[in-house]
C-alpha cells in the first residue's frame, strides 16, 4: 500500500515537472539587448573576416512603460571585426551589458562594396544556421558602409528603430519604390540558379540627380533631391543580384515594372507620370494597378525558337489634367489618350525586358517558375538551362489597358470661360 502511495506521488511530481522544465533559461525583457539590424562589411585588414555592425533597440524608449524620468536613448550602435555574425554576439557582450539576441532581428544590411564581392555568398549563408534568425527578414544593400549607414540614419518622427524600418519598408512595398526583398526569397532564387533577386537599395548620402527625360521615377537611392529638416536616409530602387552577387541597380520605374511583370506578387497601386498627348509641356499623373492576373503563352519545348507572350491587364486612372482637355465628353480625345498611354507603357515594358535579356542574361520576374511546368522531369528542365536560353528567346509584351475614372471630379471648366 505504501509503495502504491509513493508511486502516485512520484507520478504527480513528474507531471508537474513537465510544466516547469521549459522555464529554466527564461530571461526577462530588461535582461536582453535586441538587435534590430545587422550590418556586414568587408574587414579592412583581413580577407577572411568581416566587419559587423549592430543596431540595438531600447524596447522601453517611446513606450508607455518607459515612465517620465527615463533618459535612455532609443538605440545603441556598435561596430567591430569578427569571423562571422553568429559568434559575434559573444564579442559584443564584452561591452554591452545585456544578453545580445537576434529574436527581433528585422533586417540584414550589407554594403554595396561587399554585396558585389565574389565571397559575399559565403557569409550571408550563415543566416541559415542560427535558429534565432527568421527567413522573412529583409535584405538591404547600402550604398556606403553599413556602420556609416546606421549612424547617419536618424528618423525624426519615428525614433524607435524597429518600428521605423518596418513602417518605411512596408510603404515602399505598397507603392513600388522598393522590392519585398525577403531573405528566404534570396536563398530560393540563388539556389534555383535561374532568376534575378531584387534587394532593397538605400543610402544616407545625397548625391546628384542623374539626367533623365523628365520622368521623376528614374532615380535610385541618393538621387532624390529635397530640402527641409528630416532624415537623410533614402530607400529607393533595387539592388540586382545574380547567382548570389550584386551586379546592378534598378530605378523606381524599373522596380515597379518588375512588380507588374511578376505573377507571384500582388502589387498595390502605383502613381506615375506620362507625357500629355495634347500638350507636350505637361505630364499626366496616373494611378496604375493590375486589373487581373498575368496571362502567359510559353512555347519552350518545340523545335522552333523558344518564345514567351505575356499579356498584362492594367487599370489606369488619370489624376491630373494640366492641359485642361475635355476627356469625359469627347470620345475621340479619350481614344487618343488611351492609345498614347498604352504605347508609352508598352514601350517601357519592352525596353526593360530587352535590358534583362541583353545586360542581365536572365529576369527578375519569376517567369522560370511558370516555365518549369512545361517540362516533365527535373532533368529536362536542367538541360533547358533557363539562364542560357532566356537571352535568345522571342518575348512579346501586350498591354491590355482599361481607362478608369478621371479623378474625383472628372469635369474641368474651360480655361477661356474662367479667364473671360
Amino acid at each position: 500500500m505504501q509503495i502504491r502511495k509513493n508511486a502516485s506521488k512520484f507520478t504527480v511530481f513528474l507531471f508537474i515537472l513537465l510544466f516547469l522544465c521549459g522555464c529554466w533559461d527564461q530571461k526577462e525583457v530588461e535582461e536582453l539587448a535586441y538587435v534590430i539590424a545587422v550590418g556586414i562589411d568587408k574587414a579592412e585588414d583581413h580577407e577572411n573576416r568581416v566587419k559587423i555592425s549592430y543596431l540595438i533597440a531600447n524596447p522601453e524608449a517611446g513606450s508607455t512603460a518607459e515612465g517620465g524620468g527615463s533618459q535612455e536613448p532609443p538605440r545603441e550602435i556598435i561596430s567591430f571585426e569578427a569571423d562571422d555574425f553568429i559568434s559575434s554576439k559573444n564579442l559584443a557582450n564584452t561591452v554591452i551589458t545585456k544578453h545580445v539576441t537576434y529574436d527581433l532581428l528585422r533586417m540584414i544590411i550589407v554594403s554595396e562594396d561587399f554585396a558585389r564581392d565574389e565571397n559575399f555568398i559565403r557569409w550571408i549563408y550563415d543566416a541559415t544556421k542560427s535558429m534565432e534568425i527568421r527567413r522573412d527578414i529583409r535584405l538591404l544593400v547600402s550604398k556606403e558602409d553599413t556602420a556609416t549607414f546606421l549612424q547617419n540614419n536618424k528618423p525624426v518622427l519615428e525614433t524607435r528603430p524597429h518600428e521605423y524600418f518596418e513602417k518605411i519598408l512596408d510603404i515602399g512595398n505598397e507603392i513600388g519604390t522598393t522590392p519585398p526583398s525577403e531573405l528566404n526569397t534570396f536563398f530560393r532564387i540563388t539556389e534555383a540558379d535561374a532568376d534575378l533577386f531584387l534587394g532593397i537599395y538605400g543610402t544616407t548620402e545625397k548625391g546628384e540627380k542623374k539626367e533623365s527625360d523628365g520622368d521623376p521615377d528614374e532615380i535610385t537611392a541618393g538621387e532624390f533631391k529635397y530640402e527641409g529638416e528630416t532624415n537623410t536616409t533614402q530607400f529607393v530602387g533595387s539592388a540586382v543580384f545574380k547567382e548570389g552577387k550584386m551586379i546592378d541597380t534598378l530605378t523606381i520605374e524599373e522596380t515597379r515594372l518588375s512588380y507588374l511583370l511578376n505573377p507571384t506578387l500582388k502589387p498595390g497601386f502605383f502613381l506615375g507620370t506620362f507625357p500629355d498627348p495634347f500638350d507636350d509641356k505637361y505630364r499626366i499623373v496616373t494611378r496604375i494597378e493590375a486589373n487581373g492576373p498575368l496571362k502567359f503563352d510559353m512555347k519552350l519545348n518545340g523545335g522552333n525558337k523558344p518564345s514567351i507572350h505575356v499579356k498584362i491587364p492594367l487599370l489606369l486612372e488619370v489624376m491630373s489634367n494640366h492641359s485642361m482637355t475635355d476627356y469625359p465628353k469627347d470620345a475621340k480625345k479619350r481614344k487618343k489618350l488611351k492609345e498614347s498611354l498604352k504605347e508609352d507603357i508598352t514601350r517601357k515594358f519592352e525596353d526593360f525586358v530587352k535590358k534583362t535579356q541583353e545586360e542581365y542574361k536572365t529576369e527578375p520576374f519569376g517567369w522560370s517558375l511558370i516555365a518549369r511546368k512545361q517540362f516533365g522531369t527535373i532533368k529536362a528542365w536542367e538541360n533547358f538551362d533557363w539562364m542560357k536560353t532566356y537571352p535568345g528567346m522571342k518575348i512579346e509584351v501586350s498591354v491590355q489597358l482599361k481607362l478608369g475614372k478621371f479623378g474625383r471630379q472628372s469635369d474641368l471648366p474651360r480655361l477661356e470661360e474662367v479667364r473671360d
